[in-house]
């Protein structure tokens, strides 16, 4: 089958490798009808992260089941749907606890690889949910949104306890960023401060329902965020980049009392306790539950309630997915979609 494997930092290639096979009893195969490429995908494509040879890529997906394991009891061949980017039982205490992410038994779907013609999913019963009714094109896309950038905006909105009467800031203006402002307006923020230097993306996090823009950065961003809000800071803040410089942003934006959801994969990030101390602030953050959240997502996806799918600015056939990295790297696209 055609799968995206990348060999070295900037280079990615579409190749052909064994089509995946039923490993555990809990398995399901699926044939992938769309994936994309995230974010963190860029880590080892730029250099941050080190690659140990030739690995396939990708972690987000829809796709048909095709086979399944004679342990999996709840999915079946033929459905179509939607799973996370990690792979869960979703019955063990942490799962039950909503942390499906950190599951007992989880696997990282970066590690099985989705940007290809088909993926094997562990765990079939716990990670996919199936779509009943027959999505539309638009449906489709934001169905694939679920699998991975909506459902970490969504968490990131959540875990900062984003909701009525709050005034929300969100660092960063990626997929993920502009999602989690689209999850605070859902969940009912009175006020959505979106931190964002382009235009294509400041006019996306508008439609989303941002209500202010933020261009500033670093120190000079946290200080606007303040005056934007009589000196106090931002209920709830969504760090959605990584860094140093997003991570303090965040935490100084922070109204004291206030929450962080963060959810960018940290690189280099060290917090001076004594600063964290007197920041008076919540973290929580980390993997995004994706499944969690899945039935409500689909539910809001499938009756037209939401249009996360918008956030595709680019598509392209799975043999192009090179020129996507690219694009995306260069920030001439927010997030790219892979048709099979």
């Amino acid at each position: 089958m055609r799968a995206v494997v990348m060999h070295a930092p900037g280079d990615v290639r579409v190749e052909e490798i064994d089509a995946p096979v039923i490993v555990e009893p809990t398995d399901a195969i699926i044939r992938v009808t769309a994936t994309c490429v995230c974010g963190s995908d860029l880590w080892p494509y730029r250099g941050i992260e080190e690659l140990n040879g030739p690995t396939p890529m990708g972690h987000e997906y829809v796709g048909v089941v095709e086979q399944v394991g004679p342990e999996v009891n709840d999915i079946e061949v033929g459905d179509f749907v939607v799973g996370s980017f990690v792979a869960s039982d979703n019955t063990c205490e942490i799962c039950e606890a909503g942390f499906q992410s950190r599951c007992i038994h989880q696997v990282m779907m970066g590690s099985v690889g989705t940007q290809s013609e088909y993926a094997r999913i562990p765990l079939a019963d716990g990670t996919l949910v199936p779509v009943h009714g027959e999505p539309t094109e638009p449906q489709a896309r934001s169905l694939l949104a679920a699998s991975d950038v909506l459902g970490t905006g969504w968490f990131a909105a959540v875990a900062a306890e984003a909701g009525p009467g709050k005034t929300v800031a969100v660092v960063g203006d990626g997929a993920v960023g502009l999602l989690a402002i689209l999850a605070a307006r859902q969940l009912g923020a009175e006020r959505i401060i979106a931190m964002s230097r382009h235009a294509d993306r400041q006019a996306l996090a508008t439609q989303f329902g941002a209500t202010d823009i933020v261009e500033e950065r670093g120190d000079a961003g946290i200080a606007k965020i303040k005056e934007l809000t009589g000196g106090y800071g931002a209920h709830s803040t969504v760090e959605a980049v990584g860094t140093q410089e997003s991570m303090m942003q965040a935490i100084g934006a922070t109204h004291p009392g206030g929450h962080v959801g963060y959810v960018g994969v940290s690189h280099g990030v060290e917090l001076d306790g004594m600063n964290l101390f007197f920041a008076t602030v919540s973290l929580l953050g980390g993997p995004a539950p994706v499944r969690r959240f899945l039935p409500e997502l689909i539910e809001l996806i499938m009756t037209d309630q939401i249009d996360p799918g918008i956030v595709f600015d680019l598509t392209l056939p799975l043999e192009d997915a090179a020129a996507g990295y690219q694009a995306m790297d260069e920030r001439r696209a927010t997030k790219v979609l892979l048709t099979l």
